[in-house]
């Protein structure tokens, strides 16, 4: 199969793919997804196939507007109107109990509740409004390897096993969305993302608590992204806290361990002869962004043996990137035992 890249001026014949039950990946602020028509069981069954991902993991609906959910949605919660106003389109999702028989168990891991998002990317938009029906859209990579970024690492993860990439260059804010779940009383927080547990909680008025729990192989999850190791590179991940860096780059050297630096540049800039990805500057923002593009940077050039990655504060956007940082380095952190 060869697949195309489409620009914006192509996004009807990425639309009528779609409808065929073709998979098209497509933009979106937070990362790439892998598209297939929602409402067509055989071509969901494909998305799991072509990532290697299992079948029990739920898939999040795509939607170009809030009505699309309504032939869904069994039941809103009452903050759903305030929520919508104040964050779609963008990167959060929320979770829904939904009408019986509503969406292929295909879609919904069997659950009785389905996820649903409004990304804020006007391509994608525009590509679900052509298609006429909502779109799966989990990462589009191989399962459990860092997520995408750019239509290239799509390409790198995918060519030859799906139709098409729709291109809309790097995404902005760099890992997957704020996961909400509203299918109860309390509106909890499943994966943390951009929009923060702080500001949910501003806009809100209440307490937004955070399930930390890891959801272990033999479980289903609620949501995608709840597994104890998630978006791992081939090249195993430490996580260094600030003041275990030299100390950290001692037992590599005396182990004669190749290292590979991802972080920012007031620690990089330190330690220029290893390999290095460097965030665009010492924010959180740019360590965020640039996370998951810089684990495929260091793993894809197979010249290091382990990756050295800086820690942040788990509070406001630091616990989506720790959150997603943990899970590449399947919990390790560098110790000095």
């Amino acid at each position: 199969m060869e697949t195309k890249i489409f620009q914006s001026d192509q996004i009807n014949q990425a639309a009528a793919l779609l409808r065929q039950g073709e998979l098209v990946a497509f933009p979106t602020e937070t990362v790439y997804g892998l598209g297939a028509n929602a409402l067509l069981p055989e071509s969901v069954k494909q998305v799991f196939a072509v990532k290697g991902r299992p079948s029990d993991n739920p898939l999040i609906v795509h939607v170009a507007d809030f009505s699309m959910t309504k032939e869904f949605v069994d039941s809103y919660h009452p903050l759903t109107e305030k929520i919508i106003k104040n964050f779609w389109p963008g990167p959060l999702t929320l979770i829904f109990t939904i009408k019986e028989d509503s969406l292929s168990p295909v879609v919904t891991g069997g659950l009785s509740t389905a996820a649903f998002r409004m990304p804020d990317n006007k391509k994608t938009l525009s590509l679900i409004e052509k298609t006429g029906a909502p779109l799966v859209g989990p990462s589009a990579n191989t399962s459990g390897k860092p997520s995408p970024t750019t239509a290239v690492h799509v390409y790198h993860d995918l060519n030859g096993k799906i139709a098409g990439i729709l291109d809309d260059g790097a995404t902005q804010i760099g890992v997957e969305s704020t996961v909400l779940d509203l299918s109860s009383e309390v509106p909890t927080i499943l994966r943390p993302g951009a929009v923060t547990q702080e500001v949910l909680e501003e806009v809100l008025g209440i307490e937004v608590p955070l399930d930390k729990h890891l959801v272990k192989e033999s479980e289903t999850p609620k949501a995608p992204g709840m597994k104890y190791k998630h978006y791992s590179p081939d090249t195993p991940v430490l996580m260094i806290h600030s003041d275990d860096w030299e100390d950290a780059l001692d037992w590599a050297e005396k182990n004669n361990k190749k290292i590979g630096l991802l972080a920012t540049p007031s620690i990089a800039n330190r330690y220029s002869s290893a390999d290095r990805f460097v965030f665009e500057e010492d924010t959180i923002k740019a360590a965020t962004r640039g996370l998951f593009s810089g684990l495929r940077a260091l793993d894809e050039a197979k010249k290091v043996d382990i990756i050295f990655a800086e820690v942040f504060p788990e509070d406001h956007l630091g616990l989506a990137y720790m959150n997603r940082l943990k899970k590449a380095a399947a919990q390790n952190y560098f110790s000095k035992k």
